[in-house]
């Protein structure tokens, strides 16, 4: 496989970590190079580590993998957004209007993992591609998806902030129906 071909395919599935990335740095009341690294970091590790797992588990577990991984990723993403957009209209102080809660351990692994399902998918697909060896070097290949997801998950968080400051009052609404929309675009990609 040609790097062409592999950069193309990382660009495609880090648009998942992007636009998350974007919709939380709408919500981060401080954005910094801490809050950014963090995204890039959580996502470029796991869309670089879930195309090695899924090309080690093809060989017994294609059909089983393929068959929910879009129900996993929109039930976490739809979870996520829908508290989001739920406590945007709570008065009181929620976990969603705490930077640390939003860069906590926790929500950085759900959200990696979401984003990252279909990288698992593209991994099963690499090992059928030259009988799981082939002219396919899957850790350069990850190492490249897994380093494209992490620039655009910085630059996400960045992005995010310049539109949350032009939309700052309603940002967590529209954060939140970001999240949900990324689940449902998910979900209808692969039921159709």
């Amino acid at each position: 496989m040609r790097f062409l071909e592999v950069f193309l395919i990382a660009l495609g599935l880090a648009m998942d970590a992007f636009a998350v990335s974007i919709s939380n740095g709408i919500v981060i009341k401080k954005v910094n190079f801490k809050s950014a690294f963090k995204f890039g970091l959580f996502f470029g590790i796991f869309q670089f580590i879930m195309p090695i797992a899924g090309w080690l588990c093809a060989k017994n577990f294609r059909e089983v993998i393929e068959s929910f991984d879009h129900w996993i990723a929109f039930i976490l993403l739809f979870l996520i957004g829908g508290k989001m957009f739920i406590d945007s209209f709570k008065n009181e102080e929620n976990i969603f209007k705490s930077d640390e809660n939003i860069l906590s351990f926790y929500n950085m692994i759900v959200l990696a993992i979401a984003t990252s399902i279909d990288a698992l998918a593209v991994g099963v697909s690499f090992a059928f591609l030259g009988g799981g060896d082939g002219d396919l070097n899957i850790f350069k290949a990850s190492f490249i998806i897994g380093l494209i997801a992490f620039i655009l998950s910085y630059c996400g968080v960045y992005l995010g902030k310049k539109i949350g400051n032009i939309i700052s009052s309603n940002a967590e609404k529209i954060g939140g129906i970001i999240l949900i929309g990324i689940g449902v675009k998910i979900l209808i990609e692969h039921l159709q």
